[in-house]
């Protein structure tokens, strides 16, 4: 008995000796050790004036986030401006000159088959100096071969044939003539001038009409008699007026003069014309 005694009390006196292990700690409440994290310090107080204005930026600052961007905007292109108008100059044409679709070096047998009929009454026929029809209207008698022949519009009537009136600028002339001649042996007659006489008003009709055509004319002669020229490189155009003033003829010439023949004399007698 005192044996066992005496072991109990060594090892009870071991036990408050030891020290004290981690399977003993005192953690009945929270049951686990944890770490100590000491906490943030205040943030300072804002002024009531400053704390309005920050309120105001980020309120403008979310109403110009929440507006759609918005597009560059565009240059706008200076409108060109216009060069100044300048005065219309007619091309260059080397082409002759026509009148009312019958141009100058038309041969005659290409003319009488067309039909190109720029006379009134519109059944009037050219007739020429080959033509024997053609005394009937004071026209000499030639052949074919002639260096030059003249012919005129014409149209028959009961008491034979009678000249017609050549149409220009919508004004029956008061006479006309269409000349043609060999360039050389065995060519066929070429158209190489047409002549007509019209008066006065249809003469300065025909200035600003051929001027807005051609551009102006050259200005040839007196002042009281001038000479309209309008040239290119094949043929020309001229109105001239007639002693009396009251008449003008209106001349279509093909170049060169070779095709009106040397030395040859205008057959028709027409007192309009010799006046010119």
């Amino acid at each position: 008995m005192k044996r066992a005694s005496l072991i109990a009390f060594v090892l009870s006196a071991a036990s408050l000796t030891a020290p004290l292990s981690p399977a003993h700690a005192d953690t009945h409440y929270e049951g686990r050790v944890q770490t100590y994290v000491a906490p943030a310090p205040p943030a300072p107080a804002t002024p009531p004036g400053e704390a309005s204005a920050v309120m105001a930026a980020n309120a403008a600052h979310a109403a110009s986030a929440a507006k759609p961007p918005t597009p560059p905007a565009k240059k706008r292109r200076t409108a060109p401006v216009a060069p100044p108008a300048r005065p219309r100059v007619p091309a260059p044409d080397d082409t002759p000159f026509a009148f009312r679709g019958i141009v100058l070096g038309t041969p005659l047998s290409a003319l009488r088959q067309s039909d190109m009929v720029r006379a009134t009454p519109h059944e009037s026929e050219l007739l020429c100096e080959t033509d024997i029809a053609g005394s009937d209207i004071g026209m000499m008698v030639k052949s074919y071969t002639s260096q030059t022949v003249a012919c005129r519009w014409a149209h028959h009537t009961a008491q034979g044939w009678t000249p017609s009136r050549a149409v220009v600028d919508g004004v029956p002339a008061v006479d006309h003539i269409l000349r043609f001649a060999h360039a050389s042996a065995g060519d066929p007659l070429r158209l190489y001038e047409m002549s007509f006489v019209v008066d006065s008003t249809t003469a300065f009709d025909l200035r600003n009409l051929l001027a807005s055509r051609y551009g102006a004319p050259r200005v040839l002669g007196a002042a009281s008699l001038p000479l309209l020229v309008w040239e290119n490189a094949s043929s020309t155009i001229t109105i001239c007026l007639l002693p009396d003033s009251q008449r003008a003829t209106l001349t279509y010439l093909l170049k060169p003069a070779t095709l009106r023949g040397k030395g040859s004399e205008k057959t028709l007698k027409l007192s309009q014309f010799d006046e010119g």
